[in-house]
């Protein structure tokens, strides 16, 4: 299979494998008005399999969310089809309006304008704490 390569855009490589209409959903990606390729279970000497995402305009990318969805994730802005800039992700420290807190008695479900935040406070599971109530999410 051959997918031409992006001439002005991004390109979100090192998708763990399956996640990637995740990441399509999560950046409303069906609402753009241009070519989105999503390429999966592509063959990887690295993490054996993955999936890309090939997009054909430049955007604002939520880093956070997608740091949190895989932190592997490799993000290329490519600009008249050569590599302008490489972002590797990592977890987030701190997110902001990109989980909610599941505990019902936290002021973020009393009062619905206040902004989701939340700390990590383990790295190897993933594990983020409300920083108003202190519930824990994974």
């Amino acid at each position: 299979m051959n997918i031409d390569g992006v001439k002005n855009g991004i390109v979100l490589d090192h998708i763990h494998a399956g996640e990637s209409m995740r990441i399509y959903n999560y950046l409303h990606l069906d609402k753009l008005d241009c070519c989105v390729a999503i390429i999966q279970n592509v063959n990887s000497t690295k993490y054996g399999k993955k999936d890309i995402i090939k997009i054909d305009t430049n955007i604002d990318l939520d880093l956070d969310m997608l740091g949190y969805i895989d932190s592997n994730i490799t993000v290329n802005k490519v600009k008249d089809g050569k590599l302008l800039k490489k972002v590797h992700l990592a977890l987030p420290e701190t997110l902001t309006q990109v989980i909610k807190c599941k505990n019902p008695r936290c002021i973020t479900s009393v009062e619905q304008e206040i902004v989701h935040k939340f700390k990590l406070v383990n790295k190897d599971k993933k594990t983020y704490r409300c920083i108003y109530c202190d519930a824990e999410n994974k």
